[in-house]
């Protein structure tokens, strides 16, 4: 069982930026995809980013050509550079883990608050 810890959330204004970290506590050079979801109040979990083994990273189109992900899988991180900030990007990031790519297994962080407010 992999345990995800995410860290960077915070309070800034529109247009700022901010970077998350999530740290594996172990390996992840087997893990077919790690990303970001995003929870509003009151909103489902949707997907934010990934960055798959075959050099693939992927967003959703809210946050294409603001955000970008990445990971080290020798230093078992993966992080999420978010510019150009909105308050409607305002959420609990969480960390997330896709052991084979199929959604079968699959690992999350506790989540880090992100607010977006002048």
């Amino acid at each position: 069982q992999v345990q995800l810890v995410e860290s960077g959330g915070g309070l800034v204004q529109p247009g700022e930026s901010l970077r998350l970290s999530c740290v594996a506590s172990d390996s992840i050079s087997n893990i077919w995809a790690m990303g970001w979801y995003r929870q509003a109040p009151g909103k489902a979990r949707e997907f934010v980013a990934d960055a798959t083994l075959g050099a693939e990273t992927r967003y959703g189109d809210s946050v294409k050509g603001r955000f970008t992900t990445w990971r080290d899988n020798a230093k078992k991180m993966v992080y999420l550079q978010m510019n150009s900030l909105k308050p409607e990007d305002t959420a609990v990031y969480f960390c997330n883990a896709d052991v084979d790519g199929l959604r079968e297994r699959v690992y999350w962080g506790q989540g880090t608050q992100v607010t977006v407010s002048s």
